[in-house]
């Protein structure tokens, strides 16, 4: 009778559920006689894993909101740390959630359980002496794009290009038509889809200024129509009270914004992964962003890439327009992006060459590294 492999894995938040879950799925299919323990979503706990506390316990963000709960993060990771030591796993897989696993799986690996960092933090962006941390912390690096693999290689540590997951969930040519009597929307009216971020702040600070730009496209274009996703039912009441007293042909939907992405025909999009996804679907974008002043101020001092878009980071050039604080004015937004309705063809071969490039089979991959990594296969 095989031996059971034992995998630990833990995971913060719900975007780490998902690989989390693919990763259990694609594991077992290669390696029947496994048992997963340690911290995840329903996701991965409808895969087999066992939870030893609930992953919303690290769920946090923000500076302020982490702070507030630090003591309590500190004293989940020094239990999970004692209890994994206890139950020696075969391997530990931290999923993302860098602040929280690196400092889990440096203890761990020097206990002598192998580790492994699925999904690489920003450290060729900034902070880039973190990669030594990294190294000391990890026996496998999971990178879901090959610029990060490159960068760990240079830093001599052990690294595996995998692809990402959305890249082989979404087809390579999305059905507009499809999509759009799906949201119940008009099928011959040019469509603009807004993303203006998943938090009350980003919201906060983008969701009038692409409102307002809306409102610019509009003037240029009296056809236009837009639809907006909202991440949850607090965005959606945060985007209402915006809307009131606009005259917009704006469709709100709760979530769904895969499929607003595959009805539209451009995108004024909030900078962070859902940039990937509208990239994904190849639809023309303008990428904007605002922080507060002091963090712009830090972060033009620690960033070191020249782009702050994923689009552009894989394109490893300007392939979409990024427009960041001051210069991202409704004028400059509704300026950029109208050209684009009449193709965008640039932008979207582009957006085919990468989504290929990352097309790999995710979730196998990654099952085989972990498995050749704990002598397995």
């Amino acid at each position: 009778m095989a031996a059971v492999l034992r995998v630990a894995l833990v995971a913060g938040e719900a975007s780490g559920d998902i690989l989390g879950a693919g990763l259990m799925r694609a594991l077992k299919a290669q390696q029947p006689a496994i048992e997963f323990i340690g911290v995840g979503g329903p996701l991965m706990q409808a895969e087999g894993l066992t939870p030893y506390f609930p992953m919303e316990r690290l769920a946090v963000m923000g500076l302020v909101e982490v702070l507030g709960r630090l003591p309590e993060l500190l004293a989940r990771r020094r239990r999970l740390i004692r209890t994994l030591i206890s139950t020696q796993p075969d391997v530990f897989i931290g999923i993302d959630a860098p602040d929280f696993n690196l400092g889990l799986e440096l203890k761990l690996r020097r206990a002598g359980i192998k580790t492994v960092h699925y999904v690489s933090p920003s450290v060729w962006a900034w902070r880039q002496k973190r990669v030594l941390y990294i190294r000391k912390a990890c026996d496998l690096v999971l990178c879901l794009f090959p610029f990060e693999a490159r960068f760990y290689e240079e830093h001599g540590v052990p690294v595996r290009f995998v692809g990402h997951p959305l890249a082989d969930q979404i087809p390579l040519q999305a059905d507009r038509t499809a999509a759009r009597l799906a949201l119940d929307l008009p099928l011959d009216t040019p469509l603009v889809a807004l993303l203006p971020g998943s938090r009350g702040g980003e919201v906060a600070r983008l969701g009038a200024l692409f409102l307002d730009a809306a409102e610019r496209l509009r003037a240029l274009r009296p056809c236009l129509r837009f639809v907006l996703p909202c991440a949850s039912a607090e965005r959606r009441v945060q985007l209402e009270q915006m809307l009131a007293g606009r005259n917009l042909p704006l469709t709100l939907l709760d979530g769904r914004s895969h499929e607003a992405l595959a009805a539209c025909d451009a995108v004024l999009i909030a900078s962070g992964t859902a940039t990937l996804e509208a990239l994904l679907y190849k639809r023309p974008m303008v990428v904007a962003y605002q922080v507060a002043p002091l963090t712009h101020w830090l972060l033009k001092r620690l960033v070191v890439s020249p782009f702050f878009s994923l689009p552009n980071l894989l394109a490893r050039r300007l392939l979409v327009p990024e427009l960041l604080q001051q210069a991202a004015t409704a004028p400059a937004l509704a300026q950029v992006l109208a050209p684009l309705l009449d193709g965008g063809t640039v932008q979207t071969e582009g957006f085919d060459v990468i989504h290929r490039s990352l097309r790999c089979n995710a979730s196998v991959q990654a099952a085989e590294a972990v498995l050749n990594l704990t002598g397995a296969r």
